[in-house]
């Protein structure tokens, strides 16, 4: 994933399925993959209802895009979304696109520009439908973004009786289980070793969803060690300096 920190981004936001207390997390979380290039947020501007976006967008350079809504229940922010996505992509001036939405009328949208070599990123509320989703490359839920310093690390080896922290959206289940094992088993080396990163990467091709902030845990590392299924080894490099993560499946 180093390359992506470097590669320029396309952020289009619908303001109709995002609710702006977010905008900040959301920002910052896009930072982590790439340069904004282009920041728009799409909506009907002259409704009382977004009146709250007006500070969020001049803190964070966002520049708001006005569609009218020409007749009741057709959704022509989402046309204008697609149509600007679309001219960008031919200007040939971004490496990616992110997609904040939580609308799956954006899932062919996002299938469409992975054709042409962009990198997709979805950012969305948990009820997305699962289309859009699997469309992208990767794709991080709004709730795991709402309340970021409440996520350490330290909490991997909870004390007797502290709650689980707000940020786990989900407990992990017999699937996340088998994804994990069954990940490690396709890259393993004849000892059953897989090394972290690889695993990670594969995880996101196969469940681009896939976020170990969805059950409560910062990176990867801390979740597969709260997890008994799996060894982790911790191995050192010939400077010494780094230490790199193998797991594999506990017999």
């Amino acid at each position: 994933m180093g390359t992506e920190k470097e590669i320029r981004l396309a952020v289009l936001i619908d303001a109709d399925n995002i609710p702006y207390s977010n905008v900040k997390g959301i920002m910052e979380e896009i930072a982590k993959y790439g340069t904004p290039t282009f920041k728009r947020i799409y909506g009907d501007w002259t409704k009382p209802t977004v009146a709250g976006w007006k500070n969020i967008l001049l803190e964070n350079a966002i520049t708001p895009i006005q569609q009218y809504s020409y007749t009741t229940g057709k959704n022509a922010t989402d046309s204008a979304m697609i149509i600007d996505a679309m001219d960008i992509l031919y200007s040939g001036k971004v490496d990616g696109f992110c997609i904040v939405s939580s609308d799956s009328d954006f899932t062919r949208l996002a299938t469409r520009l992975r054709e042409a070599g962009m990198k997709v990123f979805g950012i969305g509320e948990k009820k997305t439908p699962n289309p859009f989703i699997v469309a992208c490359d990767k794709f991080i839920y709004i709730e795991i973004l709402s309340n970021p310093d409440e996520d350490t690390e330290e909490k991997v080896q909870p004390k007797p009786g502290r709650q689980k922290h707000k940020a786990a959206i989900d407990k992990i289940d017999k699937e996340d289980i088998h994804l994990i094992a069954s990940s490690i088993s396709d890259l393993a080396d004849e000892n059953g070793w897989a090394f972290l990163g690889d695993v990670g990467n594969l995880l996101l091709k196969k469940q681009p969803n896939f976020d170990p902030r969805n059950f409560g845990f910062q990176k990867l590392t801390p979740l597969i060690k709260s997890l008994p299924q799996f060894e982790i080894d911790m191995r050192e490099t010939d400077k010494g300096s780094i230490k790199l993560v193998y797991i594999r499946n506990r017999e």
